[in-house]
C-alpha cells in the first residue's frame, strides 16, 4: 500500500463492506498510522445490497473519516449507460459502472480484495495487475514480479489494479479478523433466515429473490461466506456464530466461498475470466 502511494497519483480502495475489503481497510489504517488513510474508498453499488452490509459500510467510513465514492448501478441504468439484464441480476453490469467511475475521478490505482484461492481466474493475476486504457485485462500480458518488485509504470488512461491479499486464503482472512478483533456485518455469522433452495444453494428471500413455483420457503440457520449482489449470493448452512467457530468451519471446508455461494460464477467455466477481461475487478 505504501508502494502504491509512492508511485501513483490517485489511488482508491474498493470497499463494499465485505470481509476482504474490511481487512484491506484495516491494513491501510495500520500502514499509514498515525495519519489518516490518504485515499478515498469506492463502492460499486449494485443496488441489490444486504442492509447489514450497507449499515456497516457507512458506520466504518464515518468512524475513519473517509471520503466514500459510490458508483451506482441504478443511476447508470437510469441514465442509459447500462441496461438491466432480463433476469434482474446486476453483477455483470457492474463493470461499465466501475470503468466510468475510474474515468470520471481519474483513478490510476485501485486496491481490490481479490484472492487467488477464490477462483481459478484470480490465480492468473499478479499483485499489480495492469489494465489498458479501456480498463481491460489481458492474462497473457502480465508483468513479472520477481523478488516482490512491482512495476507500476502506466500511460495516462491506463491503470493498475492492486491486490494486497492475493496470497492470502479465506482461512488467513479469518485468522487476521480474530487476531485484530475486527467487527464484521452480522450476516457473516450463523443466524436464522428465510431461504429457498435453488440449484443446490440457499438464497435469502428478499425483494430480489422471490420464490418460484414449486419452491418452499424455509427458516434455516445460515451464514454468508461472502457478500455481494443479494440476487446472486447464497448462504451456507452453519451453526458458526463466533469467529472461532467460523475458523474451524473454514478449515474443514473443501469448496471456496465463491464456488459455494456465488451464482454468477456458475454461468460458465470461464465466467470470472470473461468478466475480468471486460474490466471487472
Amino acid at each position: 500500500m505504501r508502494e502504491v502511494m509512492a508511485e501513483f497519483e490517485r489511488p482508491v480502495l474498493l470497499f463494499s463492506g465485505g470481509k476482504d475489503s474490511i481487512v484491506m481497510l484495516r491494513l491501510a489504517e495500520k500502514a499509514f498510522a498515525p495519519a489518516r488513510i490518504p485515499f478515498p474508498v469506492m463502492h460499486v453499488d449494485t443496488g441489490h445490497n444486504f442492509p447489514e452490509v450497507l449499515e456497516y459500510r457507512d458506520a466504518r467510513v464515518s468512524e475513519l473519516g473517509l471520503n466514500l465514492v459510490v458508483a451506482s448501478v441504478q443511476e447508470a441504468i437510469d441514465s442509459g449507460l447500462v441496461r438491466e439484464l432480463p433476469d434482474g441480476t446486476r453483477n455483470r453490469i457492474q463493470t461499465p459502472v466501475l470503468l466510468a467511475a475510474v474515468e470520471k475521478y481519474r483513478f490510476d490505482a485501485l486496491f481490490g480484495g481479490a484472492r487467488r484461492d477464490e477462483e481459478k481466474a484470480r490465480a492468473k493475476e499478479r499483485m499489480f495487475s495492469f489494465r489498458d486504457e479501456f480498463g481491460q485485462w489481458d492474462p497473457k500480458n502480465q508483468r513479472p514480479e520477481l523478488w516482490s518488485l512491482y512495476n507500476g509504470r502506466h500511460h495516462p488512461g491506463e491503470s493498475i489494479r492492486v491486490f494486497p491479499l492475493s496470497n492470502w486464503t479465506e482461512l488467513d482472512v479469518w485468522h487476521y479478523i480474530a487476531k485484530e478483533q475486527i467487527a464484521l456485518p452480522s450476516i457473516y455469522y450463523a443466524h436464522d433466515r428465510e431461504v429457498v433452495e435453488r440449484d443446490g444453494m440457499f438464497y435469502a428471500v428478499n425483494e430480489f429473490i422471490v420464490p418460484r413455483d414449486g419452491e418452499t420457503v424455509e427458516t434455516r440457520q445460515v451464514r454468508y461466506r461472502t457478500v455481494g449482489d443479494a440476487s446472486q449470493t447464497a448462504a451456507v448452512l452453519s451453526d458458526a456464530d463466533t469467529v472461532e467457530k467460523v475458523i474451524d468451519e473454514v478449515a474443514a471446508t473443501r469448496i471456496t466461498e465463491r464456488g459455494a455461494t456465488r451464482g454468477d460464477d456458475k454461468v460458465s467455466e470461464a465466467a470470472m475470466e470473461d468478466r475480468k477481461r471486460e474490466g471487472y475487478f
